[in-house]
C-alpha cells in the first residue's frame, strides 16, 4: 500500500521562543505554496517552552498552519500528579501537539528510560488521541556484536505490548542507529531499509499484516538534504526524523521539497 511520508524535525534542546518562532515561520512560508495533499506529513518538535509560540505562528493565518503538525519531545504516562518536571499527554494536546516523540536514545541513555516506561507512554499517547513516534536503535557496540536485529526487535515488541492492532497501525516508528545520531555518520541506505523492513516484520508478528502495511517507519541519523533522496527511494523507508538539519529552514525545506517531488513522481 501507499504510505504518506513523514518529515519530522526534532529540535531537541535548542532555540529560545523568538528563534523557534522565526524558524517555524520559515517552514510555514515554504509549505503555504503547496496543498496538504502534495506535501508529506510535516511534524515539528520544539522544546516545551516554545510550544505556545510555535502554535501561535501555526494558527495566525489560514495559509498553511494546518500543514505543519506539532509534536512534544517527551511525555509522562500519568495524566497528572506529583511528577516534578514532567508534562502529560493532555497538556501537550492543550498546547497544540498531535504527535509525541518517545523512546529517543538520548532519553534512554541520559534519563534511564526503559522499554516498560516507553510502552506506558505509548498507551497514554494513543488513549489521549495523539500519535506516538516510537524511537528504536542500536549502539555501535551492539552493531559490531551482530545483535542489531534482535535488540531492535526486542525494543519494538516491548513498546507495542498490549496495544491494539488499530492503534499500532496509526503509530509511527523511527529507526535511529545511535552511532549515526549527530555524528555526521549515516547508515547505508540499503542497510537502513533492511532494518526497517525487519521492524515491519516484527510489527506484522505482533499486530498483523494490516497494521504492518499501514504503520509508517522513519529513518533518523544525520539525515541531510544530500541523503534524503536515496533514503526515500527505498521500499520500506517512509520518511525521516531529522535533528541538526531541521534547525535551519533552508535545509529542512529542501528535505521536504525533495521528498515531495519523489512522492509525486512515483504516483
Amino acid at each position: 500500500m501507499s504510505r504518506k511520508p513523514i518529515i519530522a524535525g526534532n529540535w531537541k534542546m535548542h532555540l529560545l521562543k523568538s528563534e523557534a518562532k522565526e524558524l517555524f515561520e520559515g517552514i510555514k512560508n515554504y509549505v503555504k505554496d503547496y496543498t496538504a495533499k502534495e506535501l508529506p506529513t510535516v511534524v515539528i518538535a520544539p522544546v516545551f517552552t516554545s510550544l505556545a509560540a510555535v502554535e501561535t505562528v501555526a494558527c495566525d493565518c489560514g495559509c498553511g498552519g494546518n500543514k505543519i503538525n506539532i509534536a512534544g519531545q517527551n511525555c509522562h504516562w500519568e495524566s497528572s500528579g506529583a511528577y516534578t518536571g514532567e508534562v502529560s499527554v493532555e497538556m501537550l494536546k492543550d498546547a497544540g501537539c498531535s504527535y509525541v516523540i518517545i523512546g529517543h536514545s538520548e532519553r534512554r541513555q541520559y534519563f534511564s528510560e526503559t522499554d516498560e516506561m516507553i510502552n506506558k507512554k505509548a498507551k497514554a499517547i494513543l488513549a489521549g488521541g495523539l500519535i506516538p513516534i516510537i524511537c528504536c536503535g542500536e549502539t555501535l557496540e551492539q552493531r559490531e556484536a551482530g545483535v542489531t536485529d534482535s535488540w531492535i526487535a526486542g525494543q519494538i515488541k516491548a513498546a507495542l505490548e498490549g496495544i491494539s492492532s488499530a492503534d499500532v497501525a496509526k503509530s509511527v516508528i523511527a529507526y535511529e542507529p545511535i552511532w549515526a545520531i549527530g555524528t555526521g555518520k549515516t547508515c547505508d541506505s540499503d542497510e537502513a531499509n533492511r532494518v526497517i523492513a525487519m521492524i515491519r516484520s516484527v510489527v506484522k508478528e505482533v499486530a498483523g499484516a494490516e497494521a504492518a502495511d499501514a504503520i509508517r517507519i522513519l529513518y533518523g541519523g544525520s539525515v541531510k538534504p544530500s541523503t534524503i533522496e536515496e533514503q526515500m527511494s527505498k521500499s520500506d523507508i517512509d520518511g525521516a526524523l531529522i535533528g541538526g538539519a531541521s534547525l535551519k529552514a533552508d535545509s529542512f525545506n529542501e528535505i521536504i521539497d525533495k521528498t515531495m517531488k519523489l512522492t509525486l513522481a512515483a504516483k
